[in-house]
């Protein structure tokens, strides 16, 4: 089954060519040896991206590899300007980053609904002969050409966004978690990477607020050297203001565990591992009190950390809370 989530595009866009400017002299019936009055030629199109919060992947965009703009109509006699090419614009969903595909440099980020930025800017129009009249040339036969459009590729590359990010192994529980605190409804099963693409779901919380949880496909050992689902998901990881780290009460060893997710996003990005860090320990319906005690012995210390099951719905109140707690903790100004 083909997924619908496309995180990943490369286009290349066209922007229009500027239209010439126009050599022209003014001649009526009492006139005949009028001046120049050449118009200007119009700008070509540009190429712009635009924020648009309906938009959720980059899928609209997956076969539409070239992007082109019209150019700019010739300028007129009367000193009329040419008519402008017509602007392409380009809806992204909100964190979508533009790269130069050649140099993979990071042009701009979209990250507000309706923001709109050149991606590549028309070519301007030429002037006409009415702009080169003078004392000494009364009858210029000049005029500019149009600037030519702009041609390149570029990489569009989607950063979920959202305030909480799930990071954990597959099968770790995260999207079973995702599922009973949001309305979310991501694949749920008992193997690894059941989650292929970020889930996103709002998580309501008291007096009519509410945050934003991610469930990012689950990492494995040498991620960030890009093994398993590798670098595909890690980037997503980038945008969340907390990183829940979800391990199961089934795990050998917690702080271990931990440890080998820390360093694959420390290998990755090590800002990464600067933001705000918590710990939840899910699935303890299914351990017994000897475990439950074994793992509070292996707690990484300095993490905030919550029990809980999704399936009993234990702990699941303190866990959103502590979590709650944590993104006023990371938004209020230091």
């Amino acid at each position: 089954m083909t997924s619908n989530f496309i995180d990943y595009v490369k286009i290349c866009g066209r922007s229009g060519a500027g239209g010439a400017g126009s050599r022209h002299f003014r001649r009526e019936k009492h006139v005949p040896l009028g001046g120049p009055d050449g118009g200007d030629g119009g700008r070509g199109g540009h190429i712009i991206l635009r924020g648009n919060a309906q938009h959720w992947t980059l899928l609209h965009l997956k076969y539409r590899k070239h992007v082109i703009a019209t150019g700019g109509n010739p300028g007129e006699g009367g000193r009329r300007s040419g008519a402008r090419g017509e602007d392409v614009y380009v809806d992204v969903p909100l964190g979508t980053v533009a790269k130069d595909a050649e140099t993979e440099e990071i042009l701009f980020e979209i990250t507000e609904d309706g923001q709109e930025v050149i991606l590549l800017e028309g070519g301007r129009g030429g002037l006409g002969n009415s702009h080169f009249k003078s004392s000494v040339q009364q009858a210029p036969e000049h005029a500019q050409p149009g600037e030519p459009g702009q041609e390149q590729w570029f990489i569009l590359e989607l950063k979920v966004l959202a305030d909480v990010g799930l990071v954990g192994f597959p099968n770790a529980g995260k999207s079973t978690l995702l599922s009973v605190v949001s309305a979310a409804k991501p694949e749920i099963a008992d193997y690894p990477f059941t989650t292929l693409v970020p889930n996103l779901g709002v998580v309501p919380y008291r007096d009519f607020k509410s945050f934003i949880m991610a469930d990012i496909p689950g990492i494995i050992e040498g991620a960030s050297e890009g093994k398993g689902l590798g670098l595909r998901f890690l980037r997503h990881i980038e945008r969340n203001s907390i990183l829940l780290f979800v391990i199961p009460a089934t795990s050998e060893d917690v702080g271990e565990e931990y440890e080998v997710l820390l360093n694959e996003l420390r290998e990755y990005n090590p800002e990464l591992v600067d933001k705000e860090r918590m710990l939840a320990i899910s699935k303890i319906d299914i351990a017994t009190e000897e475990d439950l005690a074994r793992i509070r012995k292996q707690l990484p210390a300095g993490v905030p950390c919550q029990f809980f099951s999704s399936l009993t719905k234990e702990g699941l109140t303190p866990l959103i809370d502590m979590v709650w707690d944590g993104l006023q903790k990371s938004n209020s100004p230091t």
